[in-house]
């Protein structure tokens, strides 16, 4: 069966493309031309019960339950060479739907993504189920290490594909199973990953996808039948999540929004400044979780440092995200687009507007907005206090070292960050006193084996490393006393 004939009608639920049990479907929309490229069925309950039941029996029984650690990561390396020859089309699919550029989406959704799965099958190659360490009341303490059972995966729409990576490929380390939901607004690429799972030969109930709404979605969170729950997204549907997680006593893990700061040093390069925060501030046209859209500039230089950003913004190309030459593309949605404006217009009416602030001229088809940046020297404006998630940046001035991390710690969130200097030793000193849980010195990008995530509102837990794996098994003590 192709991707055009009726695996577009369906759900993959235990290594089989399955009719929904509804005829609901979800529109999905080119955000560069406003054109309806697919209808794709929505989830109901019933969808849901069949995919976790489907992910419950493969962990309870069959060839995955059975599989030993470097079986598993066999596995997971076909997996990787599947999705490998899909790369171009995941990129494209993504770009199509939510205006990622599509240098970025080959980099992050197609590279990166393979990447992940290489990783954790060399962890699970690796891995050691049982360590014996000596006790202190009996002979030994022997130490399991078990996978914790079926994930619901929640993924959101800014990076479908590296974030439902980097839950599945833990989770499949550590022997988990796993039901997958998409976002509504992209879910094309989804039907690439599970293509490239039957390829593999992923065995069946391993891995399910079905997309669905928020409703089914809290269905899903909330299923009697699930053991954990991993989710990237807001910090208001996070915390929704975690509410219900903490009465149920079930594992969680939130990445969750984030209002990061990059602290320009009065001994930083300028031009070197402007030539990272393209990646640092506007990945994925703002819409990026870790983005550092608060700039902090010293006060003696706050006018270059606006008019250097000025400038930046306005070099940048904003078109066609399948253009390899674009640098911002639409935002992902004709809602989200509608969101941004309002800050836009509150910014206006807050700070003082620099650069932007429109939509691009020319352009008169496609979610656009241009690359924006706001002065606030008071710091007191929603633009510089709320996240966006669109190419929007504002300038805040600070008096001295203690006043930048004063202001950089001024938020409810903690995700990214980063710290520009000349003084490696000096920068090292700042980013250490940022209350973050990443940060990135003279640039910021995550790196596999490096753990990501956030403290605050930021969210709970780590992604992208070793240390992820812990949340994806149970641990278990057995003393042995004679």
């Amino acid at each position: 069966m192709g991707m055009q004939d009726n695996i577009r009608n369906a759900f993959y639920i235990g290594g089989e493309w399955v009719s929904p049990s509804s005829d609901r479907q979800f529109k999905l929309i080119n955000a560069t031309t406003e054109e309806v490229i697919a209808m794709v069925p929505e989830a109901a309950e019933a969808d849901v019960d069949r995919a976790v039941g489907a992910a419950r029996k493969a962990f309870e029984s069959g060839p995955w339950a059975n599989a030993t650690p470097a079986e598993r990561a066999d596995i997971m390396v076909r997996f990787a060479a599947a999705l490998a020859k899909r790369e171009d089309a995941i990129a494209r699919a993504v770009s199509t739907q939510n205006g990622m550029p599509l240098s970025i989406s080959t980099m992050l959704e197609g590279q990166l993504s393979v990447g992940f799965l290489h990783y954790y099958a060399e962890l699970a190659r690796n891995m050691v189920s049982e360590e014996s360490r000596p006790s202190q009341m009996g002979k030994e303490t022997l130490v399991d290490r078990t996978p914790i059972g079926v994930v619901a995966a929640i993924v959101p729409w800014n990076f479908p594909v590296v974030l439902a990576l980097t839950k599945i490929a833990p989770a499949m380390a550590a022997g988990c199973t796993v039901v997958i939901k998409p976002s509504p607004g992209t879910i094309l690429d989804s039907y690439l990953i599970a293509e490239a799972a039957a390829e593999a030969g992923v065995p069946a109930g391993v891995l399910n996808w079905v997309a669905a709404d928020r409703e089914v979605g809290a269905y899903l969170v909330s299923h009697p039948g699930v053991d954990k729950v991993a989710f990237t997204g807001s910090t208001g549907a996070g915390r929704s999540i975690a509410k219900v997680c903490g009465e149920l006593l079930r594992p969680v893990s939130l990445e969750l929004g984030g209002k990061s700061a990059a602290i320009i040093c009065d001994d930083a390069d300028l031009n070197t400044v402007m030539q990272g925060l393209p990646m640092v501030s506007l990945l994925n046209n703002g819409q990026t979780c870790f983005a550092c859209t608060r700039i902090l500039a010293p006060q003696n230089k706050y006018q270059q440092v606006l008019e250097a950003l000025s400038g930046l913004v306005g070099g940048l190309t904003v078109g066609d995200p399948l253009d390899l030459n674009t640098h911002v593309g639409p935002m992902a949605s004709s809602m989200h687009r509608d969101r941004v404006e309002s800050y836009i217009a509150k910014g206006k009416a807050e700070a003082k507007l620099i650069a932007g602030g429109g939509r691009p001229k020319g352009i008169d088809r496609g979610w656009f907005v241009e690359p924006t940046v706001f002065a606030d020297e008071n710091y007191t404006s929603s633009v510089a206090r709320e996240e966006i998630f669109g190419p929007v940046l504002t300038v805040i001035p600070y008096k001295d070292e203690d006043d930048a991390v004063r202001l950089a710690n001024d938020t409810e969130y903690g995700l990214g960050g980063s710290v520009w200097s000349s003084d490696p030793d000096r920068a090292r000193r700042l980013s250490r006193r940022v209350q973050t849980g990443t940060i990135g010195i003279n640039g910021y990008l995550p790196s596999i084996g490096s753990p990501f995530g956030g403290v605050k509102a930021s969210g709970l837990g780590r992604e992208f490393s070793a240390e992820t794996l812990s949340g994806y098994q149970q641990i278990k003590s057995t003393y042995v006393m004679g």
